[in-house]
């Protein structure tokens, strides 16, 4: 079989039906292209440049099906179990050059007069500027050529990267939707490292200090005899009922689960439950006769 320059044989055995796996990750995308997000579909990008051909597609059919059995994704590596033909799963490793302590720092120098970029990262966005950023400090976020990526799989394909390669590619590319602090924490940096480095604690500590030094305490009556009495009616506290606005805003804060096996979106599948709560918490609150609510 020929051998292109990237140590990849043009011929592969024909394609075998792969075994069925249960609770496997299956993609989000059913059709068409993966990821919806910039910085998701760079990721991307960057498997698709390896120019692979039809495993590619293989790697897809794979992905949507939910062949993958589980995904780790640790810095400058990643993990997964992707199930084939054989009674085994193949094992496939990915790994990135983590960026250095030394590197990180000058990126957070070209951050820290550019807040507004910190602020959306911690909010959870990527900015589109932040590849600027780094080019800024003589870096890359993702992998630029083949010297700082590399991958292997157990199968007996000599190809490099497999279908099982591509399939795990592509899941992590959607996770990256979910989560873009997990291409921080493949090239080196965890989310609360960042936070460090960009002094988020110290921020948050001023912002909780300088209310309270600055809040001035009621002084008490002059007369003992009116620190016992209401100074007016007590509100009637139904008057404030309301029901939440945002349903499951602390799963909100917290992100989608990077490799979440339902058939609906996390927060999508949460929703419903919120939303009976509410509605069973007001009833109670009002002191009606609790109904199931479907």
């Amino acid at each position: 079989m020929p051998f292109d320059k990237w140590n990849r044989f043009e011929g592969f055995p024909p394609a075998s039906r792969p075994r069925n796996v249960t609770g496997g990750i299956k993609a989000t995308s059913q059709r068409g292209g993966f990821a919806q997000s910039w910085w998701a579909r760079r990721w991307i990008q960057v498997l698709e440049s390896f120019h692979i051909g039809s495993r590619l597609q293989r790697g897809r059919s794979y992905a949507r099906k939910g062949q993958v059995a589980s995904i780790s994704v640790k810095k400058g590596l990643i993990e997964g179990l992707v199930q084939g033909s054989r009674l085994t799963p193949y094992k496939v490793i990915i790994k990135v050059r983590p960026l250095q302590e030394s590197e990180w720092k000058r990126v957070a120098e070209q951050l820290s007069s550019q807040a507004i970029f910190a602020a959306k990262l911690l909010a959870g966005e990527m900015p589109p500027e932040i590849e600027r950023v780094f080019s800024g400090a003589g870096l890359s976020l993702f992998p630029e050529s083949l010297d700082e990526i590399s991958s292997s799989c157990s199968c007996p394909d000599w190809s490099n990267p497999c279908k099982h390669v591509a399939a795990v590619y592509y899941l992590v590319g959607e996770a990256f939707d979910r989560d873009p602090f997990l291409i921080f924490r493949l090239r080196g940096m965890d989310r609360e490292e960042f936070a460090a480095i960009l002094g988020e604690s110290r921020t948050e500590r001023t912002a909780v200090e300088e209310p309270i030094a600055a809040a001035q305490p009621e002084p008490l009556p002059v007369n003992p005899d009116e620190f016992w009495h209401a100074k007016g009616p007590i509100p009637d506290l139904s008057d404030d009922l309301t029901l939440p606005t945002v349903l499951a805003a602390l799963p909100r804060r917290l992100g989608n689960l990077q490799f979440w096996r339902g058939e609906l979106p996390l927060l999508k599948a949460l929703e419903p439950s919120y939303e009976n709560g509410s509605r069973r918490g007001e009833q109670t609150f009002l002191g009606e006769r609790v109904t199931r609510i479907s």
